[in-house]
């Protein structure tokens, strides 16, 4: 599924920014069509790949808590185990090589979980790059590790304390300075979210994850799984495992939105579930507003899914019924994070851990015959200080 030229997937995407950014745009689109169509750039693509993210991941069988469940059998895409801790470090490896080749000096982005901030400043001390990463006040506290990772690799980062100091208010600063600043500044933005060509771009830069399973689940089982199911914040993680698999209708995709306290107050971030289509962040998608259009406050206890909205090709997947979203209240977040710690000696990040608990509130749903792929995103060491 590729957006048409004006980056709408369906009714979803395009281009909401001001003038200013629009020539921007324009030439970060041109030299990413050229780029992936440039031997020499996917080559250097695959071996920063290789060499320095440590791909491909490991599709690992989490026999025992396929055990615990008693139900279908459980494959975990082991994201966790790239350099940096996530999957974020694939985006922002495409990324650095698009920065460099339009001759950029200056990388910003913006953080939530603090896992993109930490590749990106990865990225940055490897290339040579001046780095500053904004993140909201709530979450420099709530991952004060990652934040300090950040400042080791050489990263200023800006602590942003307006509006609910989280993701979304990180993401306006990183957008406002890259407006002032667009000459000599690349933004390095973190996921499928975002104006035209970022989307489509974050998502070639993903797709990787879901290209590798497709081989792996093929090498291992000899068919293709029943299911994938991916925690959904803005979605990068989620569409770079689904998208691969788009035509296989065989293959059904939940995207595990963040239920927070409950999903009867605001208290949650479930864009999809709960959203309405507007337009946030330069483009048309899903997304948390009141009746005149206002964005509203939002809750998880992952940082990285704590976002009012939605990738726009999520929005297109929900609309068309290719993906199926629900929500998963942090407490049952919490419980799988403990779970597959105990049970499989595999540490989830929160976020991560919506997809697996999940899993665990649906093993019954499941036929035993069936198989689960799960994009077990990113390790969760970054959290174990805030639930100690």
């Amino acid at each position: 599924m590729m957006p048409d030229k004006n980056g709408y997937f369906g009714k979803y995407g395009g281009v909401f920014v001001p003038e200013t950014l629009m020539p921007a745009l324009e030439e970060l689109k041109k030299e990413f069509f050229l780029a992936i169509k440039d031997k020499s750039f996917k080559s250097e693509l695959k071996r920063h790949l290789t060499e320095f993210a440590g791909r491909p991941t490991e599709l690992y069988y989490a026999e025992k808590l396929t055990k615990y469940l008693k139900g279908p059998k459980i494959y975990l895409k082991r994201e966790d185990m790239t350099h940096t801790g996530s999957h974020k470090i694939n985006n922002c490896i495409g990324q650095a090589l698009m920065a460099v080749r339009m001759g950029k000096k200056r990388i910003i982005a913006e953080t939530g979980a603090g896992q993109h901030g930490v590749a990106t400043a990865t990225v940055a001390a490897k290339f040579g790059l001046k780095c500053d990463v904004f993140m909201g006040e709530e979450d420099c506290k709530r991952q004060a590790l990652n934040v300090y990772r950040m400042k080791l690799l050489g990263t200023n980062v800006i602590s942003v304390s307006s509006g609910t100091k989280t993701l979304k208010d990180a993401l306006n600063e990183a957008m406002r300075d890259w407006v002032s600043n667009v000459d000599n500044t690349y933004y390095m933005l973190g996921t499928v979210a975002g104006p035209h060509p970022y989307p489509l771009m974050v998502r070639h830069f993903q797709k990787v994850i879901g290209e590798e399973a497709r081989r792996q689940i093929l090498l291992k089982e000899g068919r293709l799984p029943n299911y994938i199911i991916a925690c959904v914040g803005g979605g990068s993680n989620a569409i770079g495992i689904f998208y691969p698999f788009f035509k296989d209708n065989c293959v059904r995709f939940i995207g595990v939105e963040a239920g927070g306290v409950n999903m009867i107050s605001t208290m949650h971030s479930a864009s999809i579930t709960a959203g309405t289509p507007g337009v946030l962040h330069g483009s048309y998608t899903y997304l948390l507003q009141d009746s005149d259009g206002q964005v509203l406050k939002t809750h998880s206890v992952a940082a990285g899914l704590d976002y009012p909205a939605v990738g726009p090709e999520h929005s297109y997947y929900k609309d068309i019924g290719r993906a199926e979203y629900i929500p998963v209240m942090d407490i049952d977040a919490l419980k799988a994070y403990d779970l597959l710690s105990k049970i499989e000696g595999i540490i989830p990040a929160l976020e991560s851990s919506h997809a697996i608990a999940y899993v665990i509130k649906n093993s019954r749903k499941f036929k035993k015959s069936d198989l689960l792929l799960v994009n077990l995103s990113g390790r969760g060491d970054k959290d174990v200080g805030r639930l100690l």
